[in-house]
């Protein structure tokens, strides 16, 4: 396995072009400026801004589409890809090819479209939140229409694609096809589905039931993402509608979250968005401000969100930690036993929302958004018959029926942000996360002891050297193959999931 540069020194090799430096800096700080005001939109911005908003990140949008595809830096990439044809492994050969990747992309999507696009959404999301609070989709109908024509439109500038969705898939899941997704996610499918219905012929466990304060929950929050590796010095909690996170900077990484005084779901969504900033906080320093800075894909980010959220935090050790330091906090969790309480956090319920949905229903809410996209980008599908094609497929995965739009295809910020081809990254992220923990585990066999004490340090020491140091140094397949010896792989997920809730309900 090809080892790490030291922290903070970059790779050897040939050095960095002054001039490339320089206009990758910019496309960085363009970049940070663009994730800074997205958070302050979600956050803290007030509703009567989202129209100057958009025109700001639609300003900030077209200026980084113009720079990226400026054929000067086509050439300094040209340039840097033969200073570096010796060194393979060094970071200009990186730049050169993963940032030349970029750079190809840029030029074949017109800067007037990413501006129609930023604007687009920047009127969309205000109407998006209204139209869930009231369970209004025919309000959003439009919106969601015309996401599919600018989408349509950037799937036809890459007309070599063998599937239109292909373009929107490889933005966020480079090298990733629909074929490929398809595939996969047929055989998540097969194994989930059998899985599900054994549980569902199970007494269903009691889940925990509140009221938990929302002061107590975000204070044993931030408890346990500091022992992850939150840094309060470097890091910030925040509220969100739906929660995210997002890193300006490797020092400047924030993350949201949502509570509910019912149940103690606020925990495990913060633990969800501390594993993405963690992979932003640990890439290597010396890719910083080189566009390299930043986690590889959308589903290897997945793969570190769901890793801390379910494999460690809905783990036995994890909770035999957590409970007695907890306990003062929140009664119940003196009243129940470690047992009981494990089972009451790992609770597979098939249920309405999918950021709510346990580890095993969770991968068949993506399956269904994954099929709804494609069949949107094809034209099989129109966006006014989004809510009926919803609730039938609900109904045939999940056998959940949907009592209103708010609770059903109206429930994900991430069509009114236009981004078709993000959600199968989930599903992909969840895959990832099972074969990490499996390598993991057999490289750390005291791994379940530091868990136990309440230590996340080894754990995150693994995943930044194996993972999060590289940023995008290395592409989504490759880096999974060094990490763990395999390719993308459903398996050792069924595996997972089938050892854990056989045991938990005695199937």
């Amino acid at each position: 396995m090809a080892s790490s540069p030291p922290e903070g020194s970059p790779a050897a090799g040939p050095r960095i072009d002054s001039r490339l430096s320089e206009r990758l800096a910019e496309l960085s700080d363009l970049a940070a400026a663009t994730a800074l005001l997205g958070w302050d939109r979600e956050t803290h911005m007030p509703s009567q801004g989202a129209g100057p908003r958009g025109e700001v990140l639609a300003t900030l949008e077209r200026l980084h589409h113009e720079r990226l595809a400026d054929p000067a830096l086509g050439e300094l990439l040209a340039a840097a890809g033969r200073a570096a044809a010796g060194e393979p492994e060094s970071d200009v050969a990186a730049i050169a090819r993963v940032v030349g990747r970029d750079h190809e992309r840029a030029t074949r999507i017109p800067p007037e479209l990413t501006g129609r696009i930023a604007r687009a959404t920047a009127e969309a999301l205000p109407v998006w939140q209204r139209a869930r609070a009231e369970s209004d989709f025919a309000a959003f109908a439009p919106h969601l229409e015309r996401a599919v024509e600018l989408r349509r439109e950037v799937a036809a500038c890459f007309p070599d694609a063998e599937h239109p969705y292909d373009a929107l898939l490889d933005a966020f899941e480079p090298g990733m096809t629909t074929a490929r997704a398809r595939a996969v996610l047929a055989e998540l499918r097969a194994g989930l589905v059998p899985l599900v219905a054994a549980i569902a012929e199970r007494p269903e466990p009691a889940g925990l039931r509140g009221p938990f304060a929302v002061d107590a929950q975000r204070a044993a929050a931030l408890e346990i993402a500091r022992s992850f590796g939150y840094d309060d010095r470097a890091w910030r909690l925040d509220d969100a509608v739906h929660p995210f996170a997002s890193a300006i900077a490797r020092t400047d990484v924030r993350v949201t979250g949502r509570w509910d005084e019912g149940d103690l779901s606020g925990l495990f969504a913060v633990m969800h968005e501390v594993g993405h900033g963690l992979y932003e906080a640990g890439v290597a320093p010396g890719l910083d401000r080189t566009t390299l800075g930043t986690g590889v894909s959308l589903g290897i980010h997945e793969s570190q969100s769901r890793l801390w959220e379910n494999q460690v935090g809905r783990s036995r050790v994890f909770w035999s930690h957590w409970q007695p330091r907890l306990a003062g906090r929140f009664s119940e969790l003196e009243e129940i036993g470690l047992d009981d309480l494990v089972r009451a956090v790992n609770v597979v319920r098939p249920s309405l929302i999918r950021v709510d949905a346990d580890e095993v229903t969770y991968g068949l809410h993506v399956v269904l958004r994954f099929e709804l996209e494609v069949a949107l980008v094809e034209g099989a599908l129109a966006a006014r018959d989004v809510p009926g094609a919803w609730n039938e497929l609900m109904r045939e995965l999940l056998g959940v029926a949907v009592p209103d739009d708010a609770r059903g295809c109206l429930q994900d910020i991430h069509w009114a942000f236009g981004e078709l081809g993000y959600f199968p990254t989930y599903a992909l992220g969840n895959i990832a996360a099972a074969q990490l923990w499996d390598a993991a585990r057999g490289d750390m066999p005291a791994l379940d002891d530091s868990l136990a004490a309440g230590d996340g340090a080894p754990l995150l020491g693994w995943l930044r050297e194996r993972v999060h140091s590289h940023g995008r140094r290395l592409d989504p397949a490759e880096l999974l193959m060094r990490a763990t010896g395999s390719e993308l792989d459903p398996a050792p997920l069924i595996r997972y999931l089938t050892a854990k809730y056989a045991e938990l309900y005695a199937l």
